[in-house]
C-alpha cells in the first residue's frame, strides 16, 4: 500500500425525510452527534466525530417508498442496553439475526429507515 492520497473517500451519508429536523434530532441523541448546519430545516448534517462520516437528512416532498436501499450498519459495546435505550427513544424492532460469529439487532428509525446494531466484539 502506498502513500498516496486515496482518490474516493466516504463524506456523507443523506438519509431522505419529509421531516429532517424531527429525523436528525433522533439520530443526534441516538449516536450523541451535534448538529452542523439546519438550513431552515431543509438540509439538516449531524457531525459524529472526527474522522467520521457526516450524517445528513434532507426534506423531500415524496420519500421513497417501501424498504430503504442502504442502511447504517452500528456496533455498540453493550448491544442489548444500546437496544432497549433506542426502542424506548421511538425506534421499533425489525428483527434479531445470527449466523456463526455474528449477531445482530435490526431496528427501525421513528422514519422507518432500517438499521442495524451489532456489538462491537462481532465486527
Amino acid at each position: 500500500m502506498t502513500n498516496t492520497p486515496r482518490a474516493l473517500r466516504l463524506a456523507m451519508v443523506t438519509i431522505d425525510t419529509d421531516d429532517a429536523l424531527a429525523l436528525s434530532s433522533w439520530w443526534r441523541d441516538a449516536l450523541d452527534g451535534e448538529v452542523l448546519e439546519t438550513n431552515e430545516g431543509w438540509f439538516v448534517v449531524l457531525s459524529l466525530g472526527e474522522g467520521a462520516p457526516l450524517l445528513a437528512f434532507q426534506r423531500v416532498d415524496d420519500p421513497t417508498p417501501g424498504k430503504n436501499r442502504i442502511h447504517l450498519d452500528l456496533v455498540a459495546d453493550d448491544r442489548g442496553a444500546t437496544v432497549r435505550r433506542l426502542t424506548d427513544a421511538g425506534a421499533t424492532l425489525v428483527a434479531e439475526r445470527e449466523m456463526p460469529g455474528l449477531s445482530w439487532v435490526t431496528l427501525a428509525d421513528p422514519a422507518g429507515n432500517e438499521f442495524c446494531v451489532a456489538s462491537a466484539g462481532d465486527h
